[in-house]
């Protein structure tokens, strides 16, 4: 009999435990508790979704599904940081950019186009056809029967002119485009001087390459 009273005694104590877990958050991290630490730190208050409940500004809004699955927008008190207090995930990502970016030497705009050096590239538009030889030349020229009738040399590269032009830029030798809307687009710039003279300036063909 006393066995009995014993095994009842400890199935309704485990049944008021679960409903307890049911109905109440208790609080994990942070605060302080009263005169039990299993004792409840917040209770749920559950409103229908025509009430007319306005959450105060110290709190959140965070959506939690229940055991039914069925999901409730549920508002809890903000957690103030202490100021000046970073993430320990944050400061170990900046660490790791700060220490990427002392390995990694951002290579110039001229390293990048090395990949055209020695080659030549021919567009063609209507009448004219155009080729762009890589620190070379450029060409303005007019193709019959497979054969040039017709060019005009548009500017040879010109080293001193181009290091001059970007005299007093960064490194990677970016330009700030005036045409641009938007102030953040850079270009760089090449400039080819000393080409076929103009019949309308009398002044040699210059051409400026983006």
């Amino acid at each position: 009999m006393r066995l009995l009273l014993l095994l009842s005694i400890l199935l309704q104590s485990a049944l008021c435990a679960r409903v307890l877990a049911d109905k109440v958050l208790t609080a994990q991290v942070g605060g302080t508790f009263g005169r039990s630490s299993q004792e409840p730190k917040y209770n749920i208050e559950f409103h229908p979704e025509d009430s007319p409940f306005h959450p105060d500004d110290d709190q959140e809004s965070v959506v939690m599904p229940g055991k039914d699955g069925q999901k409730y927008l549920c508002f809890l008190p903000k957690v103030e940081k202490a100021k000046g207090e970073k993430p320990i995930v944050q400061q170990n990502v900046t660490s790791m950019i700060v220490e990427t970016e002392k390995r990694i030497k951002l290579k110039t705009p001229d390293e990048l186009l090395e990949v055209l050096k020695g080659q030549c590239l021919v567009r063609q538009e209507g009448w004219w056809s155009y080729e762009f030889c890589y620190h070379k030349k450029i060409r303005q020229f007019h193709v019959e029967d497979d054969q040039v009738v017709q060019e005009f040399i548009l500017g040879r590269y010109d080293s001193e002119a181009t290091s001059a032009f970007n005299q007093n830029l960064s490194d990677v030798s970016t330009l700030k485009d005036p045409r641009s809307k938007d102030a953040s687009q850079r270009y760089h710039a090449h400039l080819y001087t000393n080409g076929t003279t103009c019949d309308l300036t009398n002044e040699p063909r210059e051409t400026e390459v983006e």
